[in-house]
């Protein structure tokens, strides 16, 4: 993730030790961390998005997790001190012990975010949330009134999704929105940012469009398109900064972006850019994010390097633990994650030597890591060491 809040305005944020190994409770090494991990609890889901990365209907799947594994996933999960633990599905409030599930995560210590379309967040369900010391709640939003339903193929679906947003505010439940990037959407970018003013939402997520399940249809932005949106951020920040609103906004799924956020410090003489260099340097971009700091339980219990790398298996954890899978136990974990891992490990030089495409000559390599590593490896079928399509900078700003 990178938050533009943080970089370009210099506030304090809630993950700034996790992030930027800066502030409360920071981490000394970016590649030592934790994972954050995304656990899809369920894949059945009231709606049916385009680009939906687990492919989700309004069915019943085979060889979920029942209730005793679920709690032993949860007991594991605390005991391993992971930072962070975020429930998503398909829709995880259709699962049946759903709030079970979440105070059973927040009682044993985890901070707790909750993915959601929000359109089944009823009042006496956000108090729920509330009451159960949920750190945030973030509900996806893909445009405003007809481009959202259309996105979710459901009529209504963002008027839902607005009470859903309401309903949270009205009990004072931190809220979230999070949204894809694609070419159908991003021209629409100021107007969600109104509506983030509008409905006081206090964090917002743009993710880059990562090609998987449904969502392998659809279209990465153009280059001119991604800096477009990236400008647009970037301005909005600073709106809210100068009325003394430091609202998190964050970019997900695009190293690149720190890379551009920089170029653009160093034109304009920013006084924060010696600041914002070291601390996205700390972090390590994709170099340090899936299969090191984000992993993915699937509604199956297999585990995965993030919730959109499907197809590359860690692990189940009906057979082992999550824990033991992640530091290596099953050999076949082991052997895959040493190789994603390397990307970190290694060091940078050796890391980019072993690059194919604009990456291996790319001045910010360093900074960006290689870009996200799942869609590259998408892109160049399973290879780990290909480049980022989704990269938007040009050849003339990555040369060294």
């Amino acid at each position: 993730m990178i938050n533009l809040t943080k970089l370009w305005t210099g506030a304090a944020q809630p993950a700034d030790g996790l992030r930027y190994g800066h502030g409360s409770c920071a981490e000394t090494d970016a590649r030592g961390r934790k994972p954050i991990v995304v656990w899809n609890i369920t894949r059945t889901c009231n709606l049916r998005c385009v680009h939906c990365y687990s492919d989700s209907a309004s069915v019943q799947y085979p060889g979920e997790l029942d209730w005793d594994q679920m709690q032993a996933v949860v007991a594991d999960l605390a005991a391993y001190q992971v930072p962070s633990l975020l429930l998503s599905g398909g829709e995880p409030m259709i699962h049946p012990r759903f709030f079970d599930l979440v105070d059973l995560a927040t009682n044993a210590g985890l901070k707790l975010t909750i993915s959601t379309n929000g359109t089944l967040i009823t009042p006496e369900k956000a108090a729920l949330l509330k009451a159960a010391n949920v750190a945030y709640v973030g509900i996806s939003l893909d445009g405003i009134g007809p481009i959202h339903d259309e996105f979710r193929r459901k009529e209504g679906a963002f008027d839902a999704a607005v009470r859903g947003f309401k309903n949270c505010h009205d009990v004072d439940q931190k809220t979230g929105l999070r949204l894809t990037l694609t070419r159908h959407n991003v021209e629409n970018i100021e107007q969600i940012l109104d509506f983030i003013e509008t409905h006081e939402i206090q964090r917002v997520c743009f993710y880059h469009l990562v090609p998987a399940g449904r969502g392998s249809e659809l279209q990465v932005l153009a280059p001119d398109e991604a800096r477009h949106a990236i400008d647009t951020l970037i301005a909005r920040v600073e709106v809210w900064h100068k009325q003394g609103i430091d609202r998190e906004l964050l970019t997900v799924t695009q190293p690149a972006d720190g890379a551009y956020l920089l170029l653009r410090m160093e034109r304009e003489n920013h006084p924060n850019l010696e600041e914002a260099r070291r601390l996205l340097g700390w972090n390590g971009g994709g170099a340090n994010s899936s299969g090191r700091g984000i992993a993915n339980i699937d509604t199956r219990g297999d585990v995965h390097p993030d919730q959109f790398w499907q197809d590359m298996f860690l692990g189940n954890v009906k057979q082992m633990s999550f824990s033991q899978i992640w530091d290596g136990g099953n050999p076949v974990s082991a052997e895959v994650l040493e190789s994603i891992r390397s990307i970190g490990l290694l060091s940078l030089e050796e890391r980019q030597a072993r690059m194919t495409g604009p990456c291996a000559s790319c001045k910010w390599f360093g900074i960006c890591g290689g870009g996200f590593r799942t869609r590259a490896a998408f892109a160049n079928y399973g290879s780990l060491w290909g480049s980022d399509p989704g990269c938007y900078l040009s050849a003339d700003e990555i040369k060294a």
